[in-house]
């Protein structure tokens, strides 16, 4: 069982990857000098049915699935990628052997302990309709602008939108259209 600071963890680094993924000039990584020993590589979601779970990653999202195999005859495990295949991954693992039967998703914000994962669409404009018509996926708010406080009183404009996927997770798919906080243009 992940513990809620390594859920918290994960959440900032999917957020950090979105911002720092907005456009091809932001998707560097940090200078030799300012890295660390560590990398984060995957995230992995544990999902009712794999089948159902997909088609909003894969096909309206447009993720790679870059692996996809049966492990020791209990899990299946589907990996996905957007533009690097060595950090910023999604895993989808299903358990095939529970004898318990599953409790139904909810569908709610993310609380203390839940994870939000945060994914930047250059083309939110134009790809929302396919995401919201993927089925098994539950809109919570259409595309909007949102104004975040940035540096020197500065903002960070922002096209948000959220939605649950199949398995209640919340989802956040975002477009940004300034200054991506933590780049050297905002510092």
């Amino acid at each position: 069982m992940m513990s809620q600071s390594f859920r918290q963890a994960i959440s900032v680094f999917c957020l950090a990857l979105a911002w720092a993924s907005s456009g091809s000039t932001f998707a560097a990584p940090v200078p030799e000098a300012e890295r660390i020993p560590v990398d984060l590589r995957r995230t992995t979601l544990v999902v009712r049915d794999i089948e159902k779970s997909i088609p909003l990653y894969r096909d309206a999202l447009g993720m790679r699935v870059i692996y996809d195999q049966v492990i020791g005859g209990t899990t299946r495990l589907v990996l996905l990628r957007a533009n690097d295949d060595f950090v910023g991954v999604l895993g989808l693992m299903q358990r095939l052997n529970l004898t318990e039967p599953t409790p139904p998703p909810t569908f709610h914000k993310a609380k203390p302990g839940e994870h939000i994962l945060v994914f930047n669409l250059k083309d939110l404009d134009s790809r929302f309709e396919k995401i919201r018509t993927t089925p098994n996926v539950t809109v919570s708010e259409a595309p909007k602008r949102i104004d975040y406080p940035g540096p020197g009183g500065s903002s960070i404009p922002v096209l948000f939108s959220a939605v649950w996927d199949a398995d209640g997770n919340f989802i956040e798919l975002n477009r940004i259209m300034g200054t991506p906080a933590g780049t050297k243009a905002e510092q």
